[in-house]
């Protein structure tokens, strides 16, 4: 009986078969993704909401109210809601450049309201109107505004 003769083409063919297939699952796996240019639908909600809680006087200049601000100018979001909670209400009270801030982002159309609870176990509520802004309880609105479509961030 002969010896079998090794098949000196079987490693190059097994090869080539490999990479004609990969290059086949390539060209089938890029015609079903969509391309930069198909047209997408936004399904990005289109409202924020921004709980600010720090009372950190930097977290208040270099984060919140910049992105605020930036996001209502620059109309990344066509509502915006800023809740002051918490400790930020004390920073708000005794902060006029803060305040001067606030006012700035109602007159560019921000929502900006402050938890009545909150206000109300800090003694504040009558400083936060005095202020301008509106007070009233939070919790509801924001479990609202967690269910829905909104983008929630918080500070």
């Amino acid at each position: 009986m002969p010896s079998p003769q090794p098949h000196s083409n079987t490693l190059p063919a097994i090869l080539l078969a490999l990479l004609l297939a990969g290059a086949a699952w390539f060209a089938f796996a890029s015609d079903q993704r969509p391309s930069e240019h198909d047209a997408q639908p936004n399904t990005q909600p289109d409202a924020l909401t921004i709980v600010w809680t720090s009372a950190d006087p930097d977290v208040a200049h270099r984060m919140v109210l910049m992105y605020a601000t930036g996001a209502q100018r620059q109309e990344w979001f066509a509502d915006i809601r800023l809740i002051i909670w918490g400790p930020s209400q004390r920073l708000v009270v005794a902060d006029k450049d803060i305040r001067a801030k606030i006012q700035a982002l109602q007159q560019l159309g921000v929502e900006v309201v402050a938890c009545l609870a909150c206000a109300d176990s800090y003694g504040i509520a009558d400083d936060l109107r005095e202020a301008g802004l509106e007070v009233r309880y939070m919790g509801a609105p924001l479990s609202e505004d967690l269910k829905s479509d909104r983008r929630v961030i918080t500070f």
